[in-house]
């Protein structure tokens, strides 16, 4: 089920890790930048397997992309 307020724009899936924190960092590295980030937990919580994703606005995408390539340099 997807957050009331992804229904109205469309969105792309920019990152998926089996870690919060990561995906956590990587939405406040946005949100510095201006772009509206969403995070979807779709890791099961009993066995731990599964991605938690942070989405951004499809407008964004291509300066999200230059952002998390940023990110993933630094890991």
């Amino acid at each position: 089920m997807t957050p009331p307020e992804m229904n109205k724009e469309r969105w792309e899936c920019l990152f998926g890790s089996r870690y919060l924190y990561k995906a956590e960092i990587l939405k406040s590295l946005l949100e510095e930048s201006d772009i509206t980030a969403v995070i979807i937990n779709k890791q099961d919580s009993a066995y731990l397997f599964g991605d938690i994703e942070v989405f951004v606005k499809i407008d964004d995408i291509l300066k999200a992309q230059r952002i998390l390539h940023l990110f993933l340099e630094d890991e």
